[in-house]
């Protein structure tokens, strides 16, 4: 089984960049499912059901989000019914949406998980503990795939060693930028710390660099909008055993606009 996993996709300039890559590649690499971080889809920050519906008809099949989900009140209005986007696993019981989401890939079931990470990014409930609450539920299901939105690579690490043989690849997000130690773990766990983002090349991780750089030199808000110009398209293909699910290569997929 050959997953494409697309890192953050970030407003217009990333649905549209995703979209022609997947249209290009697709034929080419014939991934078995395909899934994406759109928590930065719509503006920038959030998702919106017009975003999302986007990314489906581009080849999208799975998106998952993290500490950009709730910015987008139409989020809302689908997240419920919408079993094919998850939000942190790690939010308090009650939260809407789901934290994790189970699809068919011909006879073989997949169980993607989304979790957010707690240093310095937010309070949330241990996502250690949360993804082992659904692996306690799921104990049949041999591929599971793990997309850790945090900020901290120790924490992304931790993560990856902690689940280290019990799930099929942890796949990092949230930074934007690629990190260059795609491997897989002794016990057969696809990692990479950071998937890197899809969207603009010459912002700052996405954003138009004028307002960002404002706020580092007055110290006073700013607003931030979506850069334009070039683009830049971040993800990895992960194959896995049909039998076993464990990871059988990781290899990082990239491509930018000169």
């Amino acid at each position: 089984m050959k997953i494409w996993f697309i890192g953050d996709i970030v407003g217009q300039p990333g649905r549209e960049y995703a979209g022609e890559i997947i249209r290009k590649y697709a034929p080419l690499y014939q991934p078995d499912l395909i899934v994406a971080n759109g928590e930065n889809a719509s503006h920038g920050r959030g998702i919106t059901s017009k975003s999302a519906e986007e990314l489906y008809d581009a080849g999208v099949e799975l998106i998952t989000l993290g500490n950009h989900t709730w910015d987008q009140k139409d989020l809302l209005n689908f997240i419920d019914h919408d079993q094919r986007i998850v939000r942190p696993a790690n939010y308090p019981l009650g939260t809407p949406g789901r934290g994790y989401t189970i699809c068919k890939v011909g006879q073989i079931s997949v169980l993607l998980i989304n979790a957010m990470g707690r240093a310095f990014i937010s309070e949330l409930d241990s996502p250690f503990r949360a993804i082992d609450e659904i692996l306690l539920e799921h104990p049949s299901i041999h591929h599971v795939l793990v997309d850790f939105h945090a900020e901290a690579t120790s924490e992304k690490l931790a993560m990856g060693w902690y689940l280290d043989g019990r799930v099929s690849a942890v796949v990092g997000t949230h930074t934007h930028v690629p990190t260059n130690d795609a491997r897989i773990l002794p016990q057969g766990t696809a990692y990479i710390t950071d998937l890197g983002m899809t969207g603009p090349r010459d912002g700052i991780l996405g954003m138009d660099r004028t307002g960002v750089l404002e706020r580092m030199l007055t110290h006073r808000p700013a607003r931030f909008e979506v850069a334009a110009g070039r683009r830049q398209f971040c993800s990895v293909f992960i194959e896995l055993d049909d039998h076993s699910g464990k990871a059988c290569s990781i290899e990082p997929f990239l491509q930018y606009e000169e």
